[in-house]
């Protein structure tokens, strides 16, 4: 069995299918675990939401900042219109199937025998691999309850700023989401720069990269993780960044998690078109 980890698919379905053939996957037998953002902007969205339900317990999902966007607008009656990529999952005649299965997907994967952790975004510089479990787990508990509508309706915002213990409610469970799904700059207390999406050295003074917070204690689980796509890819402080850009014309990437080599494999494959102008 080989286990493999993929970046943000954003809808490529191409590039999807040809990085499957490309690492040999056998549904029968290997297993895929997806960093987040399986929709949006790259058109097929729809079909990818499809393809990756139909590997049943061969695929692992930890949500992004696009899927709970796409959540947001199926259960939240947003105002406005609704983008054409989303109205096609809204309209189809499984969607309601296929909204129901990515709600109940997860903020956080661990594998401890791998020694591997997966969020789409990035982790709080002061949160150790349990702590990080413990809050994912509150806020997939509140999607799959009943109070899921109020949850998705207000779960975007910038405030407050940066997790604290004694957060309590929506506030709370928006700190959370905000790290696992929207982190890429934060300070020394963990307050995030939500404005600052370049590579590292782009970001206002006093911030720096999730991973790269001095004083931070380093985890022994390795982290895989998408979302910040002008990162590229990354591998450094034990983290393996894997968001390449697909959806801008880069690369879909899978990185292979059971490899017993110092540094596990990798797998690319160019993207067939570059469907957006700038990275996000």
């Amino acid at each position: 069995m080989a286990v493999w980890a993929i970046g943000d698919v954003q809808g490529c379905d191409e590039e999807l299918q040809e990085l499957l053939a490309a690492i040999a996957f056998d549904p029968g037998r290997d297993q895929l675990w997806f960093c987040g953002d399986l929709v949006n902007r790259g058109g097929r969205s729809l079909e990818v939401l499809r393809r990756v339900r139909a590997l049943g317990e061969r695929a692992i999902v930890t949500l992004g900042n696009h899927d709970l966007s796409l959540l947001a607008v199926a259960y939240s009656r947003p105002r406005g219109r609704v983008r054409e990529e989303f109205a096609r999952i809204l309209h189809a005649e499984d969607g309601p199937q296929l909204l129901e299965w990515l709600r109940t997907r997860k903020l956080a994967h661990h594998d401890p025998e791998l020694g591997w952790l997966m969020v789409h975004a990035g982790l709080d510089p002061r949160w150790s691999v349990e702590k990080t479990l413990a809050l994912a787990g509150e806020v997939e508990r509140a999607l799959a309850g009943p109070r899921q509508r109020e949850l998705l309706s207000r779960m975007f915002g910038d405030k407050p700023a940066a997790f604290q213990d004694g957060l309590k409610g929506i506030a709370r469970l928006r700190a959370i989401i905000n790290v696992l799904t929207r982190l890429r700059y934060c300070d020394e207390r963990g307050r995030i720069d939500f404005k600052s999406k370049g590579a590292p050295g782009s970001q206002k003074p006093g911030y720096y990269p999730w991973f790269a917070v001095p004083g931070t204690k380093r985890r022994e689980t390795r982290i895989v993780c998408g979302h910040w796509s002008t990162l590229g890819l990354f591998i450094g402080c034990g983290v393996f960044g894997i968001d390449t850009g697909c959806v801008w014309g880069g690369h879909l990437t899978a990185l292979r998690l059971d490899d017993p080599a110092p540094l596990p494999r990798i797998v690319s494959v160019p993207a067939h078109r570059e469907r957006c102008p700038a990275g996000d």
